[in-house]
């Protein structure tokens, strides 16, 4: 199974390839090689104010009809929060999508629902979630993008692969 951080990504994506659009399904083959059947993509994150940006919100919103209409795909929405910056400026940002990722990879975990989890994340934060997957006797890999990669998520997967290298023929 395929679990996808997907402000983490789009971020990664839009940094490292110049491009955001994918083929989500094409992904998913490539990443999980010939050897492996792909049982479920999982992708998260949340939707944008559709006041703030309305093209935006658009945009974002025919990319969740795409990853909707994406075979054995599931998309898991979380909240959008705000809140001022240093500088007094308006931020907004995901709030929740890390913890309903942890809490699935563990769910399925335990629910024998995959042999290996593939995190599709740069971020650290889900290094005891991995820990507590492991030792479930289930294998963790970790996709990530050069730019945003932790080194904790590194020293705790059992491999670790950069996204680059898969995604060239996924666009």
């Amino acid at each position: 199974m395929i679990f996808i951080d997907g402000s983490n990504f789009y971020y990664g994506l839009k940094a490292e390839a110049g491009k955001t659009e994918l083929d989500l399904e094409k992904f998913g083959r490539t990443l999980c090689t010939d050897r492996r059947q792909l049982t479920r993509i999982y992708y998260y994150n949340a939707p944008l104010d559709q006041n703030q940006n309305p093209e935006r919100y658009k945009s974002q919103q025919k990319w969740f009809d795409k990853v909707r209409n994406t075979p054995n795909t599931t998309l898991v929405l979380a909240k959008m929060k705000k809140r001022h910056n240093k500088d007094g400026k308006m931020e907004y940002y995901v709030k929740g999508d890390d913890i309903h990722i942890a809490v699935d990879m563990l769910k399925l975990a335990y629910n024998d629902a995959y042999d290996t989890a593939i995190l599709v994340s740069g971020d650290g934060d889900f290094y005891p979630a991995i820990r507590a997957v492991k030792e479930k006797g289930k294998k963790v890999e970790n996709a990530y993008f050069a730019s945003n990669r932790s080194s904790l998520l590194g020293q705790e997967c059992d491999r670790s692969v950069n996204i680059i290298q898969f995604i060239k023929d996924c666009f």
